[in-house]
């Protein structure tokens, strides 16, 4: 296997962040919109 240049990692690092953040955020959205429909 060929080591990954520095540059990869941090590309790689920047699209999980980008990704997770994206999925929480989608995520506190869909809880928020319950919480507001059970409770409202």
């Amino acid at each position: 296997m060929k080591k990954k240049s520095t540059f990869q990692k941090i590309t790689m690092v920047i699209v999980w962040v980008m990704i997770i953040s994206m999925v929480g955020s989608l995520a506190l959205t869909a809880l928020s919109g319950l919480g507001l429909l059970n409770f409202g």
